[in-house]
């Protein structure tokens, strides 16, 4: 554990952001965290796989770099599996792992980027599934007193991309650990996205496995979005908007081809990529930044782009997606 300072954080996050922090220093247990924490004055930020951020100018601060590792099983019994997973492993190598094991629930989060520790924080989710389904707990740090508590599932309120991470405990804890519940047996494939459904099929497979959903997920991600490697780009920049069904109904009578799922009895969820093209940003490209060409939800740092470019970019897109249908966007992406 040693700081250095005035680094660049471009290799850092995934849009490649070429921006400087004053102090950064990575942490690989929860003891050199505690110290860290317990000896700084400074304004701090913890970094993970950097994969859902956006830098928009320097960092006059403390970059915590968190790289606790650990993939343990800590209970099981003829039906599940609990993991204990160290925040700073990546995200799908953990997918990897358990799907090499045979254990199920996971297989659907397959290819998203980031690290454990931040998968909670966000609830992260696709097709069909969010890491609530298969969480259990996880362990925190506290920042002011670097005691540890454990949060269970309904202590971490989770919602659409958000927890208790992203509101009333923000900056007040920091993820160490987290414990998952998969299946050992008897696996609910969740096929129910037709993309998915749509993939099996053309590859002949009638009754698929936890690994045959998983290499469809990513066979249909890697034909959508961006590789961070060749891209810059930090996934979804947007969330999907829920408005209520009333509002719904007075665009369906505007634009018939309006896609929108329904949310329970009284709300639909908008595809925030569709409202996106329809408003002709897809492809668009300005400088060194644009909208990817196949996916209108991801923006993108071809090279060279500030931080600053694609946040006004963003602003300019939400600004026309409410002019047009008088939707809010909110950005999946935390800027800073």
């Amino acid at each position: 554990m040693k700081a250095k300072t005035n680094i660049s954080l471009k290799s850092y996050n995934t849009f490649g952001i070429d921006v400087c922090c004053s102090t950064f220093i990575e942490i690989k247990n929860p003891i050199e965290l505690a110290k860290i924490l317990r000896n700084n004055e400074d304004p701090f930020m913890v970094l993970g796989g950097g994969s859902n951020i956006l830098l928009t100018d320097d960092y006059h601060g403390l970059i915590i770099k968190n790289s606790i590792k650990g993939f343990d099983v800590i209970e099981e019994n003829s039906t599940h599996v609990w993991l204990k997973i160290g925040a700073g492993e990546v995200w799908h190598d953990v997918v990897m792992k358990a799907i090499e094991n045979d254990w199920g629930g996971i297989e659907n989060l397959s290819l998203i980027p980031g690290t454990m520790g931040a998968a909670p924080m966000q609830n992260i989710g696709a097709y069909g599934i969010e890491i609530k389904s298969i969480f259990h707990s996880l362990e925190a740090l506290n920042v002011n007193t670097q005691k540890t508590r454990t949060f269970n599932s309904e202590e971490c309120k989770f919602g659409y991309r958000e927890s208790i991470f992203k509101h009333e405990a923000k900056g007040k804890y920091i993820i160490t650990y987290v414990t998952l519940k998969l299946t050992k047996v008897n696996h609910s494939i969740n096929i129910a996205y037709g993309a998915i459904k749509d993939t099996l099929i053309e590859r002949e497979i009638d009754s698929p496995t936890i690994k045959d959903v998983s290499d469809a997920v990513i066979s249909i991600r890697q034909s959508k979005l961006p590789d961070p490697r060749e891209i810059g780009n930090a996934g979804s920049f947007f969330k999907n908007p829920t408005i209520s069904k009333e509002d719904y109904d007075q665009l369906k009578s505007q634009f018939d081809n309006i896609p929108g799922y329904l949310v329970g009895t009284t709300q639909v969820k908008v595809p925030a990529g569709w409202l996106i093209e329809q408003c002709g940003w897809k492809g668009y490209v300005k400088g060194n930044i644009g909208v990817h060409k196949n996916q209108a939800l991801v923006l993108v740092n071809y090279g060279g782009g500030k931080g600053s470019e694609l946040k006004s970019l963003s602003e300019e897109i939400q600004q026309s997606v409410k002019n047009r249908f008088g939707i809010e966007l909110s950005t999946e992406v935390n800027i800073v």
